[in-house]
């Protein structure tokens, strides 16, 4: 799936299919220790109590935020994005529903930390119109590992133990984006390392994949 530069809000797949994507390979990297510490001090990708983020200490960070049934935004910055800098400025908000968390978004602009935003609704997603002469908004360096599902597929398939029986990491991704996984099948499923090595952490990764709403009802 191509995301054009600047992005298109039809460049992104439907909220739920994002989340979804996100929050998975997010889960799979859960740890004990990493579940109580503040947002600002933690690198690479992570659920909370805020949503999703993604952060990997220099060019770019994101988040994706539940506002509702049916409702989603997305905000942060990559090095790629031209927005914060352009001249006239430019209003990422301008046209953004009530429903937005102004009061971060505004904290961040007042610091020059954001570089985009963008808002589901209505199963869209909107963003404030660009110039013409904008070049990038980030949205492709950032959000490529989960608008692209194939790239989400090879990533997942990485983590997957294959001397073991049960459902492809193909089905596994689809049973998420459809947030009716059994966390049972994927514990089952992964490798006892994650790609680096480190033991993992099953306790931890079952509670991310709960709390982000990617578990079968019981």
């Amino acid at each position: 799936m191509t995301i054009h530069r600047p992005g298109l809000p039809e460049d992104l797949p439907a909220g739920e299919a994002l989340w979804a994507r996100w929050a998975l390979l997010a889960s799979l990297s859960a740890t004990t220790r990493e579940e109580g510490r503040a947002s600002g001090h933690r690198t690479g990708r992570w659920i909370d109590d805020e949503g999703l983020h993604h952060d990997d200490a220099g060019c770019t960070w994101w988040t994706m935020s539940r506002m509702g049934e049916g409702r989603f935004v997305l905000y942060g910055e990559d090095e790629a994005s031209g927005v914060k800098w352009h001249e006239p400025p430019i209003d990422m908000l301008a046209g953004g529903p009530d429903w937005l968390p102004y009061d971060e978004l505004h904290d961040r602009l007042k610091g020059y930390e954001l570089g985009c935003v963008y808002w589901y609704e209505n199963g869209s997603w909107a963003r404030a119109p660009y110039p013409d002469d904008l070049g990038d908004d980030g949205l492709e360096c950032g959000m490529s590992d989960f608008v692209d599902r194939d790239r989400t597929l090879s990533e997942l398939s990485d983590h997957i133990d294959g001397t073991t029986d049960g459902p492809s990491a193909d089905t596994l991704l689809a049973e998420a984006e459809a947030h009716r996984l059994e966390p049972g099948l994927l514990l089952e499923r992964l490798r006892p390392t994650d790609p680096d090595g480190e033991p993992r952490d099953r306790p931890a990764v079952a509670r991310a994949l709960a709390l982000a709403g990617l578990t079968a009802p019981r």
